[in-house]
């Protein structure tokens, strides 16, 4: 069935072209921001499955029900354990919901599984993989040394422009009796241990949203003058 996943994946691009936008000019999404595109997708979907089960065609909407599960429940986790920001993981549960098969045939022809919402997974990551290229090449051209991976991973952000940037802080900074500043990155499998602990990991958020709870460490940050001047102090997402 063409014409409903058709009239879905309009109803789809639109919302995601919206909310890339939203992303882009405040890093976050409204969650009422999918209402309209599920009231126009939801019963899309509901005709695609039940055009399969009126001519008592079973096995198709099960298998698709079924990976629509899975996939919804891994992204699910996924946001909860901080591995993918909330607008990215609802924005693939309810593409998966929304479009499960592929509206129209590719034109390389259909990956083995046919589950739509995979095959927008894996190109994703494939282009994601030059993100860190960009980043390092950003760097580069900008006369920012550090050492490897960081170059690929972040960039300096001078300490009052903290608050208004997104992603969350590479270095830890402390100081010592003398006065003297210590500054050291946070290494990847720390920053991987931070994030599914939530411990000791300072998000440009919460600087922005919770000022008063972060006052030292804005301090330090200032302290340290131009922080991140020889290093990255913000993460790309994803």
């Amino acid at each position: 069935m063409i014409i409903p996943l058709a009239i879905g994946s309009a109803a789809v691009l639109c919302t995601f072209l919206y909310a890339s936008c939203r992303d882009l000019k405040e890093r976050r999404v409204p969650f009422r921001t999918w209402y309209p595109m599920l009231a126009v997708t939801l019963p899309m979907a509901a005709w695609f499955y039940a055009s399969f089960l009126i001519r008592g065609e079973w096995t198709i909407p099960a298998y698709f029900l079924a990976l629509t599960a899975i996939f919804a429940l891994v992204f699910y986790l996924f946001a909860w354990l901080n591995l993918f920001g909330g607008a990215d993981a609802w924005a693939l549960i309810f593409l998966s919901v929304s479009i499960p098969a592929f509206p129209i045939e590719p034109l390389s022809g259909y990956p083995p599984a046919g589950f739509f919402p995979f095959a927008v997974l894996v190109n994703a990551l494939l282009l994601n993989l030059f993100t860190p290229l960009l980043l390092g090449l950003q760097n580069l051209l900008h006369g920012r040394r550090a050492p490897f991976p960081y170059m690929l991973l972040g960039y300096p952000v001078p300490a009052v422009e903290l608050p208004g940037a997104y992603g969350f802080i590479m270095e830890d900074i402390e100081e010592n009796e003398d006065g003297s500043i210590t500054r050291r990155f946070v290494r990847p499998l720390e920053a991987v241990r931070r994030m599914f602990s939530g411990e000791k990991r300072i998000y440009t958020k919460d600087l922005r949203l919770h000022p008063d709870d972060y006052s030292k460490e804005m301090a330090l940050f200032k302290l340290a003058g131009r922080y991140g001047s020889h290093t990255g102090s913000h993460l790309l997402s994803p």
